[in-house]
């Protein structure tokens, strides 16, 4: 089993910012710079057709931009096969999206699904999710227990704006030996799990890779790992009825609670090694 990563450095971008404040204690207060986590817009831009078109506003940390975006086209359907996606020459919360798919991203955007990235938001239900992804396939061995884990803290050793501010969500892929892959940070922990998947759009579906969330396992988390065909997501926190049946619909392997020598296993429990039936 891995190593967990060295703790990362706190980090010096857009995604910290420090502000002036007051800690009120019983024994007095006292004023304090304090760390805080950025939180601002992010519009992408539909180009190439009769008139640009706001395909979605996304409320994020800045930084990894462009892997929140691709990760959002593949949690939406919405990525074209050809498209060039570039920042805005003057505004950082502007990308711009230039595609001969205009008329499909057009439409799936008047459907509703650009309001936000909160999942559920324009996606609907389980049912709609089935028209756009088939269940996830597994194409690695079994997994211990063990190895499972110790994700949530080899996550937190990557999650150096969470030590600056505790303000933020993370999101990482690791290898079926319990190797990490890639995480990013996010004050939405659908937005850090976008980017994880866009950081891999390349190489999706990822049959054998793992995906691990600082946060509750909502209904968005399994969308989205269904999107990339990811078949085993474990989560530090609870699960939501709708994610459990999300999981149990698409056959995707659901770990939650996962802290304090144990997790709680809902769905497709086969691809995790145990010695009892």
């Amino acid at each position: 089993m891995p190593e967990p990563p060295s703790p990362a450095p706190a980090p010096r971008d857009a995604a910290v910012t420090f502000l002036e404040a007051r800690r009120m204690t019983p024994q007095g207060s006292q004023v304090l710079t304090d760390a805080v986590a950025v939180e601002e817009p992010l519009e992408l831009r539909l180009q190439g057709g009769p008139e640009p078109l706001t395909l979605a506003v996304l409320m994020r940390t800045p930084g990894h931009d462009r892997e929140l975006l691709l990760g959002w086209l593949v949690s939406e359907g919405l990525l074209p096969a050809e498209f060039d996606l570039l920042p805005d020459d003057e505004n950082r919360n502007v990308w711009h999206l230039f595609t001969p798919e205009y008329a499909r991203l057009a439409a799936g955007a008047r459907l509703g699904v650009s309001s936000s990235a909160c999942g559920v938001c324009g996606t609907g239900s389980i049912e709609r999710l089935a028209i756009r992804a088939g269940s996830p396939v597994w194409t690695a061995e079994t997994v211990e227990p063990e190895l499972i884990l110790g994700l949530p803290q080899r996550l937190l050793a990557a999650q150096a704006g969470f030590h600056a501010t505790g303000g933020l969500h993370a999101a990482g892929l690791f290898s079926a030996r319990g190797e990490l892959r890639h995480a990013f940070e996010d004050v939405g922990r659908h937005n850090a799990v976008d980017k994880v998947v866009g950081h891999a759009a390349q190489h999706l579906p990822l049959t054998d890779q793992l995906l691990c969330v600082s946060s509750r396992a909502g209904f968005e988390i399994v969308q989205k790992a269904v999107m990339a065909g990811i078949a085993l997501v474990v989560t530090v926190g609870a699960a939501t009825s709708l994610a459990v049946e999300t999981a149990q619909t698409f056959g995707v392997t659901l770990c939650a609670f996962t802290r304090e020598g144990r997790f709680t296993v809902y769905s497709a429990p086969q691809r995790i090694l145990s010695e009892r039936p």
